[in-house]
C-alpha cells in the first residue's frame, strides 16, 4: 500500500507542472549515450511520449556524430575536427545527410511505435535552418552557422500535436547543405519557437564543480555566473558548447535550459515534473 501511496505522490507533484506546460513546447537536444544505448534511447523516447499525452508539445532535435565517424571509418575517411567542428568536405556532407537521416528514421520509427506521431525532417530539405558558410578559426568545408530559423514546418506539426523530430542539416543561400552543430541548431530553434524549455541531454549528470565528486551537481545557475565557471575551468572540454547553447537560448527569449544525464532512466520526466530535478538548471 505504502508504494501505491508513492506513486500517488509523485503524479501529484506532476500536476502543477503538466498544468504549466500543456499546449507549449519544450525542445530536447538528444545525443551520446541517450542515442547510442537503446536501453537508454528507449527510455528518452518514452518520456517524449508521455510528455505528447499529457499535452506538452515536445520538439526533438538529434545529432549522431558517432555514427557519422563510424560511417566515414567504413568509408576509408579519418574524422579531422578543429575547435570542436568535424571538418567537412564534399564526400563528408554525404555521409553525414545519409547517417543523420538513417538516424531519423529510427527515432520517427520508435516514436511512433510507442503511440504517439511523430515527423522527421531535416534541416535543410524542410527549409528549416538557413546557414552562412563557418569561417572562425579557418576552413572547415560544409560547416554552417544558423542565421535564420523557419517555424513555419514545426508549427504546422506542434498544432496538431504531431513530435517534429529534425536532424541538423542547413542551406545557405544558393540552397548547398551544410552540417551544423546539433547544440547550436538545438539553440536556435528554442528561441525561434519561444520554447518554455531547452533540454540537452548529456552523458553526464549536469555541471559539476568537480567531476570526480558525485555531491559535487550545480543543481541551479544563473547565467552571469557562466563565463566565471568557464576561467576558472569547472567548465571545461565538451561542456562547454552544451552550455553556450544554453545561454544562445536563454538569450532568445527561453525562459529556462537544462542539462541532464540521458542515461538515468526517465530522466526528462524527473526534470520537468518533479520539484527538485535531476541535472543543472540555467536560468537569467
Amino acid at each position: 500500500m505504502q508504494d501505491l501511496v508513492e506513486k500517488a505522490d509523485i503524479l501529484i507533484e506532476a500536476l502543477p507542472y503538466i498544468k504549466r506546460f500543456r499546449g507549449k513546447e519544450v525542445l530536447i537536444k538528444y545525443g551520446g549515450a541517450a542515442l547510442t544505448y537503446d536501453s537508454i534511447r528507449d527510455n528518452v523516447l518514452h518520456d517524449l511520449v508521455f510528455m505528447n499525452y499529457v499535452g506538452i508539445n515536445p520538439i526533438l532535435i538529434h545529432g549522431g556524430g558517432q555514427y557519422i565517424t563510424e560511417n566515414l571509418k567504413k568509408k576509408g575517411v579519418q574524422s579531422r575536427f578543429v575547435n570542436g567542428l568535424r571538418v567537412t568536405d564534399k564526400a563528408t556532407i554525404d555521409v553525414v545527410i545519409d547517417t543523420l537521416a538513417d538516424i531519423n528514421k529510427g527515432i520517427v520509427h520508435d516514436i511512433n511505435r510507442f503511440g504517439a506521431r511523430a515527423i522527421g525532417l531535416s534541416g535543410h530539405d524542410a527549409d528549416i535552418l538557413h546557414v552562412t558558410k563557418h569561417t572562425e578559426g579557418g576552413d572547415v568545408g560544409y560547416v554552417g552557422d544558423v542565421h535564420h530559423v523557419n517555424v513555419f514546418p514545426l508549427k504546422e506539426l506542434t498544432e496538431f500535436n504531431i513530435i517534429p523530430v529534425i536532424y541538423p542539416i542547413g542551406i545557405d543561400e544558393s540552397g548547398e547543405s551544410y552540417n551544423v552543430n546539433a547544440d547550436e541548431a538545438a539553440a536556435k530553434v528554442a528561441a525561434a519557437m519561444g520554447v518554455q524549455k531547452l533540454v540537452v541531454l548529456t552523458n553526464v549528470q549536469g555541471i559539476m564543480r568537480n567531476p570526480e565528486d558525485e555531491e559535487s551537481l550545480i543543481s541551479s545557475l544563473h547565467a552571469r555566473d557562466v563565463q566565471d565557471l568557464i576561467q576558472k575551468k569547472v567548465i571545461t572540454g565538451g561542456m562547454i558548447p552544451k552550455v553556450k547553447a544554453c545561454m544562445a537560448a536563454l538569450e532568445g527569449g527561453v525562459k529556462k535550459a537544462h542539462i541532464i544525464d540521458g542515461r538515468i532512466k526517465h530522466s526528462l520526466l524527473l526534470e520537468i515534473f518533479t520539484d527538485k530535478g535531476i541535472g543543472t538548471e540555467i536560468s537569467i
